[in-house]
């Protein structure tokens, strides 16, 4: 049978659900976690926020039993966590439903929620009838209106999320963490979602609300967290905590005045190397139109579920629009071609190297070149003398540290793959340069280099467009579009401040 919630409500006195406390992670150089710590009380519906790297997923991966960390504690109702191994302890004390589902859709609803742990009747056998009585009765507990036969592959977002969280508390769990949960909801069904996290509040159940959408802190959450750096900046009740002083808390400045020094302008006559009018996509993005001058660097800039990543695979052929006009160089590639946005002058630098931006165990001279056969031999043969002479200029002009263009990509640093990356998105000498958070996962001194490299690469003539969310990528543009649920709700220029613009990234009104 499934377990009736408790009748009281909230009640933040007590112990608190968990707490961590001095929590260091390293992952090699990498500090993930310095120190940090946070403590979540019963009832409440808490928020973690911070800019990308902060340390947030890390915290969430501990939280759940996931990672271990390397020095500190962490605790659940004062007593200590149990040990990695005790999978079925963790599910007791906390569930996560994340960003991704971890429902298959091949299963029906009852099968996913009883994964693992089928019920069964007479002689051990799985009792189907029985399975279902129970399904029906658990999401009835939890006031889910969904069909237990229903094959999960047939809900939406917001039936899926739904069927996590009492999957997860049908564990016997009561803190669940919701990480990003909205990133792919509409407006009403966010608005659904907010009245079941306070139906549940109301029932004794606690959440961590893991959120790049400020202003669904302030409707939903009770007390926030901000990380940065992979530290813990502070816990405040958000009633409590200007919106001002949230981004400012994630940027770690009052004014953000960008430090790089500025670019000179291209010319105003400069012919456009992208016209992008009226594009949109389904849900993904809507009506964006935007232009690119040759020599201009142009960033769009957006959280998760903004559709800046979207609206730039678009461009270069990964996606195809529902409607609109991308021109390129005042010519219009066949839409959702990448082969046509290549013939058309499109340089690219996808959002994931790993999956994207190379193949690990072919040579650098190979990965570097294989966006331009054409130049490197007739009828369709490639000279290895060719592409090793066009690879090692890429190699000089990126300063990628290799003792030679043979070694597989695999055997590079992170920061020397991206450079991989980028020597095949320069090959072609591009008329347009499109690139998708383009220092992601890059030591300090590389991302320096790389975006000197798009600074070049723009005074040499060529448009540019960033799609990122990291402050050090957008201060390079001459001006940024600001992408929220969709659409272009923001235009800044060169001047700017980093405050105003994580504020707009993030849905903030400063005057509210």
């Amino acid at each position: 049978m499934a377990e009736a919630p408790p009748a009281k409500g909230p009640d933040h006195s007590g112990p608190a659900v968990v707490q961590a406390v001095a929590v260091t992670k390293r992952f090699g150089e990498t500090l993930a976690l310095d120190e940090a710590g946070i403590t979540i009380r019963p009832g409440q519906t808490h928020a973690l926020v911070g800019r990308n790297g902060a340390g947030k997923s890390t915290l969430v991966s501990i939280l759940t039993g996931l990672q271990a960390p390397d020095a500190g504690a962490v605790t659940f109702g004062g007593r200590p966590a149990p040990r990695p191994s005790e999978r079925s302890a963790w599910r007791e004390r906390v569930a996560c439903v994340y960003q991704k589902s971890t429902i298959i859709p091949e299963l029906t609803v009852a099968e996913n929620l009883y994964l693992g742990r089928p019920h069964r009747g007479a002689g051990g056998l799985i009792s189907w009838g029985g399975m279902r009585r129970e399904a029906r009765e658990l999401l009835a507990t939890w006031s889910v209106d969904v069909d237990v036969r229903t094959p999960a592959g047939e809900l939406t977002v917001e039936q899926r999320q739904f069927v996590e969280i009492a999957r997860a508390l049908s564990f016997g769990a009561r803190f669940v963490i919701l990480d990003e949960p909205t990133a792919q909801l509409d407006a009403p069904a966010i608005a659904r979602l907010f009245g079941r996290i306070a139906a549940l509040q109301e029932q004794g159940v606690t959440f961590l609300f893991v959120s790049h959408h400020l202003e669904e802190i302030y409707e939903i959450c009770d007390t926030v967290t901000v990380f940065r750096d992979a530290r813990h900046i502070l816990t405040a009740p958000v009633a409590e905590l200007p919106r001002a002083g949230l981004v400012a808390a994630m940027t770690g400045e009052a004014t953000g005045l960008e430090t790089r020094a500025p670019r000179r302008a291209a010319p105003p006559d400069a012919a456009p190397a992208l016209e992008v009018r009226e594009l949109t996509d389904g849900e993904l993005y809507q009506d964006v139109a935007f232009q690119v001058r040759s020599g201009e660097i142009v960033g769009l800039a957006g959280g998760g579920g903004s559709g800046k990543t979207e609206v730039a695979e678009t461009i270069v052929g990964l996606r195809r629009a529902g409607s609109g006009v991308v021109e390129i160089g005042g010519s219009r590639p066949r839409p959702g071609s990448v082969p046509a946005a290549l013939r058309a002058g499109v340089g690219f630098v996808p959002q994931d190297r790993h999956h994207q931006g190379f193949v690990a165990m072919m040579s650098i001279a190979d990965n570097a070149t294989m966006s331009v056969p054409g130049r490197l031999g007739r009828a369709g043969f490639i000279s290895r003398r060719r592409r090793d002479h066009l690879a090692r200029t890429m190699i000089g002009d990126l300063a990628i540290k290799t003792p030679g263009p043979e070694l597989p990509v695999a055997g590079l640093s992170g920061g020397n793959q991206q450079k991989v990356v980028m020597a095949r998105a320069l090959a072609g000498d591009p008329r347009l340069l499109v690139l998708i958070t383009p220092t992601a996962g890059v030591d300090v001194r590389s991302k320096e280099f790389l975006l000197d490299k798009v600074a070049e690469v723009a005074a040499a003539g060529a448009g540019v467009v960033i799609a990122s969310d990291e402050l050090d990528d957008l201060r390079l543009c001459d001006r940024v579009l600001v992408m929220f649920q969709g659409r272009v709700v923001a235009e800044m220029a060169a001047g700017r401040h980093d405050h105003d613009l994580v504020a707009a990234m993030e849905g903030v009104h400063l005057d509210a």
